[in-house]
C-alpha cells in the first residue's frame, strides 16, 4: 500500500477534454513528472504554431512536456525510461506501441468515454448518442495489445438526455472522467481496485462499436425516422456538424425539435413560413432545424438564418 502521492506519473494527452483530468490530478496532489502530447501544429489564418491544450495546461503549472513526433523514437524513449515512472495516465490520446505502454512497473491507464466493452473506438460519446442511448459513461482501464480491450478499473455511468448533444454530453464526461480517474489512481496505489477483464460472455455482435466519423456519416438521410435523423443531428454536433443541402449550398445543422405526425410532403422536402420554422419531412414527420450554419456563414439560430435567406423561387 502506497500513498498515491508517492507515485511518480506520466501522463499523455492532447485537448480540452484531456486537461481536465490532468487539472484534477494536479490538485489531488498526484506526482506529474511529464506530460507527453502532440508537437505544436500551425493552425488559424495566420498559420502560426498552436500548443495543445495539454500543453498549454502544462507550461502554466511547471511541468516538463514531451512532444515526439513518433513515440518509437529512441531519443524520446530513452527519456521516458530516465523519468522512472510508476504509472501512465493516457486520456485523449494517440494509440501508443507496448514499448511504451508496458514501460511502467503499474502499467498504463486508459480514461474511456463509454461503458466498456461497448463503443471501444475513437467516438465512443457520438456514437452513443447517435444510436439514441439512454445511458452512457467513463471507464478507466488498463491498456494492452487490442485497443479498448483492456482490464477494467473503475466505471461510473451517466444518462443522457433526449435532446443533448454530443458536446454537452462531452462536457459533463470529461469532469466525471476526472474524477473517476483521481479515484483510480488512489485505488491502485492503496491495493483497493482489482481488474476486471472485460466481459468475455458477451457475443461479438452485441457488441456496438465507434469507429471515427467520416463525412458519409455526417450527411442527414431524410428518408429516415424523425428519431433517427434527430439522434443524428445531435450526435455530431457542435463537431463536425450534421449536414444537408439547401439550393446547391452545404447546411449544418446543430441543433433540432422533433414533430412526430403524418408529413404531409415527400421526405426531404421543406416547409417554411420564412421567420420562424424550418423544417423537413421524414418518414413518420418532421425535423424542425432549430440551430444550423449555411456554408461561408456563421451558425445561428433559425430565426436569423431566415431573416437574411432567400429560397429559390423567392
Amino acid at each position: 500500500m502506497k500513498d498515491f502521492r508517492s507515485l511518480r506519473i506520466i501522463f499523455m494527452g492532447t485537448p480540452e477534454f484531456a486537461v481536465a483530468s490532468l487539472d484534477a490530478m494536479v490538485n489531488a496532489g498526484c506526482n506529474i513528472v511529464a506530460v507527453v502530447t502532440t508537437p505544436d501544429k500551425p493552425a488559424g489564418r495566420g498559420m502560426q504554431l498552436q500548443q495543445s491544450a495539454v500543453k498549454k495546461y502544462a507550461v502554466e503549472h511547471g511541468i516538463k512536456v514531451l512532444e515526439p513526433q513518433k513515440l518509437r523514437n529512441p531519443e524520446f524513449l530513452a527519456e521516458l525510461k530516465s523519468l522512472n515512472a510508476d504509472l501512465q495516465i493516457v486520456v485523449a490520446f494517440r494509440m501508443l506501441p507496448e514499448v511504451v505502454w508496458n514501460m511502467p512497473p503499474m502499467g498504463t491507464i486508459n480514461v474511456h468515454g463509454s461503458l466498456l466493452p461497448q463503443y471501444r473506438g475513437a467516438a465512443p460519446i457520438n456514437w452513443a448518442v447517435i444510436n439514441g442511448e439512454k445511458e452512457t459513461g467513463v471507464t478507466t482501464f488498463k491498456l494492452k495489445h487490442e485497443i479498448d480491450t483492456g482490464d477494467i478499473l473503475l466505471q461510473e455511468s451517466i444518462p443522457i438526455g433526449e435532446n443533448e448533444t454530443a458536446g454537452e454530453v462531452h462536457d459533463r464526461m470529461k469532469e466525471i472522467g476526472a474524477r473517476v480517474l483521481v479515484e483510480t489512481v488512489k485505488g491502485l496505489a492503496e491495493g483497493r481496485l482489482t481488474e476486471q477483464p472485460q466481459n468475455s460472455k458477451l457475443k461479438p455482435q452485441t457488441l456496438v462499436h465507434a469507429p471515427k466519423i467520416h463525412t458519409d456519416t455526417c450527411i442527414i438521410h431524410w428518408d429516415r425516422s424523425v428519431e433517427m435523423v434527430h439522434n443524428l443531428i445531435r450526435g455530431l454536433s457542435p463537431y463536425p456538424g450534421a449536414f444537408t443541402v439547401i439550393n446547391e449550398k452545404i447546411l449544418k445543422v446543430f441543433r433540432s425539435k422533433k414533430e412526430i405526425t403524418y408529413p404531409k410532403s415527400t421526405e426531404g422536402d421543406y416547409e417554411t413560413d420564412g421567420k420562424t420554422f424550418l423544417k423537413f419531412s421524414c418518414t413518420d414527420g418532421y425535423i424542425h432545424l432549430l440551430e444550423v450554419q449555411l456554408e461561408g456563414k456563421k451558425r445561428m439560430s433559425i430565426a436569423d438564418f431566415l431573416k437574411g435567406y432567400r429560397f429559390n423561387g423567392n
